[in-house]
């Protein structure tokens, strides 16, 4: 079997807006989510800012019976979940009637939770450990609370391929209903702001200290950041059936695992996914009009992203306009590629590309087509989303406006 498989609900939490519209509208005006840390103290790190979710209000989504059993990753993801079917005009009882389930990626997990925990036992507060709090630490408890709220049945997987888990969740959701496997799939990834991630890339200096500047020559380095990224995904037949906006179609994506070092990327490693992606989907080169930049601001990722878009895609390359959202939202690390793709399917639903902010300074090294600084009017019927995670696992996604 081989089923078209189409795009018809998003639903996203980011330090740019919360919901749909206020995402969208945020990231053509190139607004910045990067802010001072309020969650935690930062007074003994390098830097103080990243891209936290200050205006979540988890209680708007979720009934105060349920919110004491779910870590923050949880809360977003299920907030987001609820989001996405809410677009794509579904209720549980029509999820019930369906073959549904849920793939999940996150890079940290309920971590917060796991801080929390930590920070009881080592000040001797054992007695403040409830039944609510331990079961917030499984990593699956994020997929398992989107299962429940809609009663599914169906598959429920979570994905820990660090910052490319939310292109690797998608990617399966795919694969599942393309091959008859399931009829509808509720996928993305979500992320929480951590002491531990804030803290270990601070250490490895990968924090820029005020601002994120991908492929820019003053690049300093990413934003650590959370959020949540949920797309519906079902068969085109299901969604022309009940007449269902389609925003795109996926064709499918790449996978490649370059095992070349275990925090650096790999321009061959990259060069491998991009191409398999191509080689899947039978996209020409030439036929991609966007692409969703990995684009961390970092000095080795944004180089090496460059040089693998440029060997790919040959004298193409100064054609397609390559931005990167993480110079807005930061990097929400297993949710970026998620948050990633709904950023590609609102520009293939608008022929809009997001920009590149904080661009100051080419970079010969990264010669691209950063769209800097201004969003832009652009037709878009291909989109390719490209993200790259620790120990090599990358993935790029294609999507494509929907012709029924």
């Amino acid at each position: 079997m081989n089923k078209r498989v189409v795009i018809t609900g998003l639903g996203v939490i980011s330090s740019i807006g919360i919901g749909l519209e206020e995402f969208w509208d945020n990231l053509l005006k190139g607004k910045s989510g990067i802010s001072p840390i309020s969650s935690f103290d930062t007074s003994n790190q390098f830097t103080h800012n990243g891209g936290e979710v200050k205006n979540f209000k988890p209680e708007d989504f979720i009934t105060k019976d349920r919110l004491g059993s779910l870590s923050r990753a949880s809360q977003m993801a299920l907030a987001a979940a609820k989001l996405a079917v809410k677009d794509a005009q579904l209720s549980t009882k029509d999820i019930a009637k369906m073959r549904a389930g849920t793939c999940m990626g996150t890079t940290m997990g309920s971590v917060q939770t796991v801080e929390k925990i930590d920070e009881m036992i080592v000040t001797e507060k054992k007695e403040d450990l409830t039944d609510d709090l331990l079961r917030q630490v499984p990593t699956h408890s994020t997929s398992a609370a989107i299962a429940r709220e809609f009663a599914m049945h169906g598959p429920n997987l979570m994905f820990s391929t660090a910052c490319a888990a939310g292109n690797y969740a998608i990617g399966y959701g795919f694969d599942l209903i393309r091959l008859g496997r399931a009829d509808m799939i509720i996928a993305g990834g979500a992320d929480p702001l951590s002491k531990v991630a804030f803290t270990g890339f601070n250490q490895f200096s990968a924090v820029a200290p005020h601002k994120c500047q991908p492929f820019d020559q003053g690049r300093k380095g990413m934003m650590v950041a959370e959020g949540a990224g949920i797309v519906v995904l079902e068969t085109l037949e299901s969604a022309v059936r009940r007449k269902a906006k389609i925003y795109a179609e996926i064709l499918g994506y790449g996978l490649s695992c370059d095992a070349f070092h275990m925090t650096t990327s790999s321009a061959e490693g990259i060069m491998a996914c991009m191409r398999k992606a191509m080689q899947e989907t039978g996209v020409a080169f030439e036929q991609v009009d966007y692409i969703s930049a990995h684009g961390t601001g970092t000095l080795t990722n944004d180089r090496n992203e460059s040089a693998a878009i440029k060997e790919v895609f040959g004298p193409h390359f100064r054609t397609i306009p390559v931005s990167s959202i993480k110079s807005m939202l930061g990097h929400t690390m297993g949710a970026a590629s998620a948050i990633e793709v709904i950023a590609c399917a609102l520009a293939v639903q608008h022929d809009m590309i997001p920009p590149t902010i904080n661009c100051e300074t080419p970079d010969p090294d990264c010669d691209i087509d950063c769209v800097p600084n201004q969003s832009r009017k652009h037709s878009v019927t291909i989109a390719l989303n490209n993200s790259y995670a620790f120990g090599g696992n990358n993935a790029s996604l294609v999507l494509k406006k929907s012709s029924n």
